[in-house]
């Protein structure tokens, strides 16, 4: 398990959530948000933490609306920086 599991913050994932769907009215967010809500469940579960970095990688121009309005991602995004913890 990578240090960033251990210090996911299931409130922070709700906010991020709840900014992006009052913010982000792109239907290409949808994936990114359930994979949030599936984070926001199972906080600890890092093969989440993978995919939500690869379904952040395909948004595209979308990934600064994201980090505009939901600044936390990136921080569940910054283990994978230079992907070093892939397997």
């Amino acid at each position: 398990m990578t240090k960033i599991t251990e210090n996911v913050d299931a409130a922070k994932i709700g906010a991020s959530i709840e900014a992006l769907k009052q913010y982000v009215k792109d239907e290409s967010v949808d994936p990114l948000i359930s994979l949030l809500e599936a984070l926001k469940q199972d906080p600890n579960n890092e093969s989440l933490l993978l995919q939500l970095s690869d379904t952040f990688k395909a948004l595209g121009i979308i990934q600064g609306a994201v980090l505009t309005y939901a600044p936390y991602i990136s921080l569940l995004l910054s283990y994978d920086l230079f992907e070093n913890n892939r397997k």
